[in-house]
């Protein structure tokens, strides 16, 4: 059988955890229209009788303005060394910039096999994809138009990928999906509802701690207790809401979404708290679960 590590890189908001996610064939990240949603690398393997495939999702490629930010970028460069295979995700709908050239140059220039995914070309007129197709075919890379959304040739792609990875026993055992705890997708869960719910620079500033993770009515239900940490003291007003409607919204849409994951009941107590500039201090990032790359 077939089996490796293939590094899912791109700029933000590219696509790249949708895309994993459907090819998975189960949510193993969260996803939002929003850029920074992915933080830190998280795996997503994808398993058959004949092959087994561990997708590295990372952090969007971005200019990074603050130490959280400069963590997210070093994960990334750092998930791209001793992988089998990299896979470009190109926001085809955005169209190709000489920032999106020059950055996939970067990985073909690292001796490692370089997969270009063209996303979200339902929603794209054949003429640009057509012109895109054009660009990039320069860089001698291969190249896979898809919608995750829709699902078309991902079945294509993975049949790209593959002929790039090494033969090799299975890395994971069957039943593995992903290397991320409970407690991890619990808080990521959290942390997706927020992106949803509210706008601008909120989200991005918001850390979501667990404080408790325990099966308790017999073993029937889980209690979930957890903290989302803020930067201002206004964010936390927002967050909360008149009379706390904002967070009590969100915490159901969350709790609802935890409860298909857990499969399970869900007993779940949310508190909001400032910790101002938390993504600048190097303390509060590794208490937060952020020390990868620091």
């Amino acid at each position: 059988m077939k089996s490796g590590f293939v590094a899912v890189v791109g700029r933000a908001n590219a696509g790249k955890s949708t895309l994993i996610n459907v090819m998975v064939g189960e949510k193993v990240a969260i996803v939002s229209p929003k850029p920074q949603t992915t933080r830190d690398r998280i795996l997503g393997v994808l398993t058959t009788s004949d092959y087994q495939i561990a997708f590295i999702d990372t952090p969007g490629i971005y200019k990074a303005d603050n130490l959280l930010n400069s963590v997210m970028q070093k994960t990334t460069a750092d998930s791209c060394a001793d992988v089998d295979c990299i896979l470009f995700v190109l926001d085809a709908h955005e169209g190709i910039s000489e920032t999106d050239v020059n950055l996939l140059n970067k990985y073909v220039k690292q001796n490692v096999p370089v997969v270009v995914a063209l996303t979200k070309i339902d929603i794209m007129p054949e003429s640009l994809l057509i012109s895109e197709l054009k660009t990039l075919s320069e860089l001698q890379v291969e190249i896979v138009p898809v919608s995750a959304r829709k699902g078309k040739n991902i079945k294509e792609l993975i049949k790209v990928l593959l002929e790039k990875l090494p033969q090799g026993d299975k890395i994971f055992e069957q039943d593995i999906v992903s290397d991320r705890s409970e407690k991890f997708m619990l808080a990521e869960i959290m942390r997706e509802k927020i992106l949803l719910k509210f706008d601008k620079e909120i989200p991005h500033g918001v850390a979501i701690i667990i404080n408790k993770f325990a099966l308790m009515d017999g073993g029937n239900m889980y209690e979930v207790n957890l903290d989302v940490v803020c930067e201002k003291p206004n964010h936390k007003a927002i967050l909360i809401g008149k009379g706390g409607k904002a967070i009590r919204e969100v915490s159901t849409f969350a709790r609802q979404d935890m409860e298909k994951f857990l499969g399970k009941k869900v007993f779940l107590t949310t508190y909001v708290k400032i910790k101002e500039d938390w993504r600048n201090s190097a303390q509060l990032m590794k208490e937060y679960g952020y020390e990868n790359g620091l």
